[in-house]
Order: structure tokens, then sequence, then C-alpha cells
């Protein structure tokens, strides 16, 4: 077959709890537009693709038409790469099985891959950012959840069902937090969002006579400890050591089975900068076998964490076998 032409554009799309964003992206991994809706404002799934079928022929239509598009990659919580399926995630609105993948390629008429967000922000890390050139990382991802996928020997490494790097669901402490996986203990209930709120609480009522401006928030947030620890408060800064200590522990054993060249850390949580990731690399150097000890780096990722896994989903994008029913 000649072609006169290839097409030179893809479809990057980032589903998380709160927003859905959209973007057209070029084969150089430019960021060409985007657009955005609440993912919150659609609990019935239908009526989510119908959305997002709706606001992504806006902006292909608004940005070079169809004929420009390849394929759709998208990045969503428990999405599984090898079935194209949102699988029984625990923080978003659609349960059980959610074949997002086939419902939109049969609005749109084009390829589409999914994996979940861990996946995606590595292979954004990998082609843009913090880890290019390396081949054994570890993405670290920290928001509403705790996610990470592996890459071995420059290969995502996803296991036999698509599950690996599920390190927020490994048992931190036996008979810990509830989940909202169903278990009990798992290390995101300690490092993920609402974990270190929780570890806040816990903090203040140690403490009852210990001044804190966290008492003064209303609905106290990551972000806000964080701006508390800048502020020096102490109660705040003991609440981002505990995180940092459950979170080292926990990559300890990560690291101890796999010998990782670095990990990378990325989601709103990890903007909490050294306040988490001091005590979390000192726990990390105490647990660690000791081979390895001092020779893993905790990298901060430096990718704005939107426009990381757009370009992410679009990285993946570029992997799907093409199909379009408008050749």
């Amino acid at each position: 077959m000649i072609l006169l032409s290839n097409k030179t554009r893809v479809i990057g799309v980032d589903i998380t709890l709160a927003r859905t964003t959209c973007a057209v992206v070029d084969i150089r991994g430019e960021v060409i537009a985007t657009r955005q809706f609440s993912t919150d404002n659609y609990p019935n799934i239908s009526e989510y693709v119908s959305a997002l079928t709706a606001e992504i022929l806006a902006l292909v239509e608004a940005n070079g038409g169809y004929e420009m598009i390849r394929s759709v990659g998208i990045s969503s919580p428990s999405g599984n790469f090898r079935t194209g399926c949102i699988e029984n995630a625990p923080n978003m609105p659609w349960k059980g099985i959610v074949p997002l993948a086939a419902m939109l390629r049969d609005r749109l008429g084009l390829a589409v891959a999914l994996a979940n967000n861990a996946h995606v922000t590595a292979l954004g890390e990998q082609a843009f950012g913090a880890a290019h050139g390396m081949r054994n990382f570890v993405v670290i991802s920290i928001g509403h959840g705790l996610g990470s996928c592996i890459f071995s020997n420059g290969v995502a490494h996803l296991g036999a069902d698509g599950f690996a790097g599920e390190v927020g669901h490994t048992c931190a402490i036996p008979n810990g937090r509830e989940c909202g996986c169903g278990k009990r203990g798992c290390l995101e209930t300690y490092v993920a969002a609402n974990g270190v709120v929780r570890t806040a609480c816990e903090v203040l009522e140690e403490h009852p006579d210990e001044p804190s401006r966290m008492r003064e928030a209303e609905n106290l947030t990551p972000l806000d400890i964080f701006n508390f620890c800048e502020e020096g408060d102490e109660l705040a800064i003991e609440t981002f050591r505990r995180a940092g200590h459950s979170l080292g522990v926990g990559l300890a054993n990560y690291a101890s089975v796999l010998n990782p060249e670095a990990f990378i850390f990325t989601g709103g949580v990890s903007h909490a900068g050294k306040w988490l990731l001091e005590p979390a690399y000192e726990a990390f150097n105490a647990h660690v076998f000791h081979n390895i000890e001092g020779k893993v780096n905790f990298i901060l990722s430096s990718l704005d964490d939107h426009i990381r896994n757009v370009l992410g989903a679009s990285a993946l994008a570029w992997t799907v076998q093409e199909y379009s029913l408008f050749k």
C-alpha cells in the first residue's frame, strides 16, 4: 500500500475522580489543544461516555479534523491495559467491570487503548520526563489513591492479568485502617490523600494542648497540611513524617524485590516534597536490603500532573493497532 500522507495526531484522555481532560497531541508530543469537563457530573457510565465522545468530537473538529487523528489513549484509575476495562475502581463512581475502551471505540470509530493512571504516568515520564533514558524504574502516583508502574528492562511490567504494581493495596499494618478496596491496613490508607488527613486527625487528638493551624481548617486537605508545614507547624510536620515513614517502609519492601534505579513520585500528595520524601527516604534506607541501601534515587517529577498524563495517554495511543471506520 502506498500512503501519500500519514496520521500525525492522537487524542490523550486523562480521567480523574474530579475531572476529565482531553487533548490533541502531535507526533512530537506537542499538546495542540485541550478540553475539560467534570467527571463526577456523570455517575452513569453510558452518560459519561456520551459526554466524553462529544468533548473529543468538538476538540477534533476545532483542531484539524478527524482525518489527522490516528487513535485514542486513556488514563484511568483501575484501568487494565490488557482488557481495555476499568475494573472494580474503589474510588470511581462506576462499579464492576466497565469496558470503556470498547464503548468509546464504538462511538468514535477509532482505535482506543486504556491503561491505569500509574502505567500512563510512567509512559509520560519515560518519554518526556524524569525517567527519560532509564530502563529500570518505578513511578509512584500518590493522590486519591496510591498506584505504581514498574518498568523492567525498558518495558512496563503488567503481570499475568494486568494488575502488577498495586503497591497501594499491599498490607502496611495488619487489621489496620479500612480501605476502599474492602481490605484493611492497605498502604494507601496511610499515604494517599484521605490517609494523610486521617493521620492529621490522629496527631491532633494525641496532642490536644499543642497549637496547630490544622485545627482551624474546615475541610483539611494535604495541600493545607503542606502549607502549614512551610509555616513551621510542628503537628503538620509530624503528620507528613508519619505518612513518609509508612511510604518508605512500603517502598523498601518493593525495592528489595525489584531493585530499581529510581522511584519517581507524581500526584497531588507528592507535592508535599521534602516534608514527605525526606522521612520516606530515611525509612526506606533503614529497611531496604543492605546491598540496595543508598543506591535507589527518589525523584520528584517536574512535569505538570495533567499535562504529563495526557502526554502519557498519547504515548499509549501510538501503541495500539490503527483502526478507523472512516478509511
